[in-house]
């Protein structure tokens, strides 16, 4: 059991209202799973104010309550604390409850709107393979080493994030790697955690129902890098206008990486081709698995953080050469008939443009490129009609069809896709609101040698509809109707 006050560490509080010597069983900010000697973080959220369910939470067995306002009456026997952010509060809590369990492995955030997954990912298979033990937090799941969660956010609640931080100070874990949203460091999940180095990849059009202005979002993302240590590295992308934004006030090392520009770390793609990518990093050649520009920027930030790291520049180069694709990042098969189809994450209108131009860059034209994509609903929808414009010019045929709909009508959203697309480009396109039956249909109309592009989804295994959640898997369903049409 750990007290109260010690909890309390390093929290701006002010005002207290009874003992704070007290032990403290548990904290929690869902006050379902309170029980006796717990302590209640009440957090105001999008949705629902945790300060409506103190007394819940009170008669759960709660002996401790952190609030931003106190309640009108106060319980005899209850501690309040009253603080300018419970969210900031809970992180640093957190933090403590757990014994700091960053400051005992080096971790390393990988912030950016695409490429997070697939950097954090990578680097947590190359130090596995290197020898260490590892952990990761990203969106596709967590790994206390060998051991899998499953992830339910990209950036975890700050409770959940110590949790796993500590589990792998139990299991002796070295490094570890974490995905860093831009709603994670808005909501102060990462606050209170000692980075090791922090990696900026790219900042294009993205959660904008949430952030309002690209301005916000981008000084969200740079508030992560402000936080680093004088002790810590900056490693960004300068090819992107926004590397440098990002290291303006940081205190700590400030390295850079681009494939054009002047940097610390230079990449040269020498061929690109479904096999894979040639690339001449610094002043040498290693050949990887992954396809495209895009991952050669990638692939450039990990040969970069590993030796940030202390692995010798030889070993880095043959890890390299080895790692393998993430789930739902470019990942693809090619059928009997000689149809290729990749199933991709990209669902902002920057990452669609990248895996287009990717393909067409290594397709010789004599082929079709059927791109299935759509846009998921209650999010961002200014990015609609940007995607319906990018996936109609650059591809010979377009299915729009439905993402994870959530609350919204499909329909509607499809026809803020549509508006995007150019009168010379409407020939191309189809709408099936059904996923399953424009993922069948595109395989339908394939021809040997064309290549399907299923973009929006990636990785996920699920279908979001009306608040239900059906399973749905891209690449199980496209590899099963592609079966299905082979002669």
């Amino acid at each position: 059991m750990i007290l109260l006050k010690d909890i309390l560490y390093k929290v701006t509080i002010n005002a207290v209202a009874g003992n704070t010597g007290i032990g403290i069983g548990a904290i929690d900010f869902d006050s379902r799973k309170i029980s006796n000697g717990d302590l209640f973080v009440a957090i105001r959220g999008n949705v629902t104010d945790g300060h409506h369910f103190i007394d819940i939470a009170i008669k759960n067995g709660a002996i401790g309550v952190v609030c931003e306002a106190m309640p009108e009456n106060l319980i005899d026997g209850i501690t309040y604390i009253e603080v300018g952010s419970s969210s900031k509060a809970l992180a640093i809590m957190s933090s403590n409850y757990y014994g700091t369990p960053s400051e005992n492995l080096k971790l390393v955030g990988v912030t950016g709107t695409n490429g997070k997954t697939t950097v954090a990912s990578l680097l947590y298979q190359l130090f596995k393979k290197a020898g260490y033990k590892v952990g990761l937090l990203s969106t596709v799941k967590i790994m206390v080493d060998d051991t899998e969660y499953k992830a339910t956010h990209t950036t975890p609640d700050s409770l959940t994030i110590n949790r796993h931080l500590n589990e792998m100070n139990a299991v002796g874990v070295e490094f570890c790697f974490m995905e860093v949203s831009s709603h994670g460091i808005h909501q102060y999940r990462t606050e209170g955690l000692h980075f090791e180095g922090g990696i900026f990849t790219n900042l294009s059009h993205d959660h904008l129902d949430y952030h309002k202005t690209f301005a916000e979002y981008r000084d969200v993302k740079k508030m992560f890098f402000d936080q680093l240590s004088k002790n810590a590295f900056a490693l960004v992308n300068v090819d992107d206008k926004n590397g440098l934004v990002m290291l303006q006030n940081t205190k700590a090392r400030k390295l850079t990486y681009a494939l054009k520009d002047y940097a610390d770390y230079r990449a040269q793609i020498l061929e690109n081709q479904f096999g894979g990518l040639l690339l001449k990093i610094n002043d040498s050649e290693v050949w990887s698995r992954l396809i495209g520009g895009f991952n050669a920027y990638n692939m450039l930030a990990i040969y970069a953080t590993a030796e940030l790291l202390g692995l010798e520049k030889v070993e880095i180069l043959r890890l390299i050469s080895e790692l393998d694709n993430v789930s739902g990042r470019f990942q693809y098969l090619i059928s009997k008939e000689k149809i290729t189809a990749i199933v991709d994450y990209a669902h902002t209108p920057d990452a669609l443009k990248n895996v287009l131009e990717t393909v067409n860059s290594i397709r010789t034209k004599n082929e079709e490129l059927i791109t299935v994509v759509g846009c998921g609903g209650d999010r961002d929808k200014a990015k609609r009609p940007k995607m319906g414009h990018i996936a109609s010019a650059l591809s010979t045929k377009v299915i729009f069809t439905s993402d994870n709909p959530r609350s919204e009508i499909p329909e509607d959203i499809l026809k803020d896709i549509e508006k995007g697309v150019e009168p010379q480009n409407y020939k191309k396109t189809l709408t099936i609101v059904d996923r399953k039956q424009a993922i069948k249909t595109a395989c339908q109309l394939a021809r040997p040698n064309d290549i399907i592009l299923i973009a929006g989804k990636g990785h996920e295994t699920y279908q979001e509809i009306k608040g239900e959640r059906f399973d749905f898997d891209d690449y199980k369903l496209v590899q099963e109707f592609l079966k299905q049409i082979q002669k």
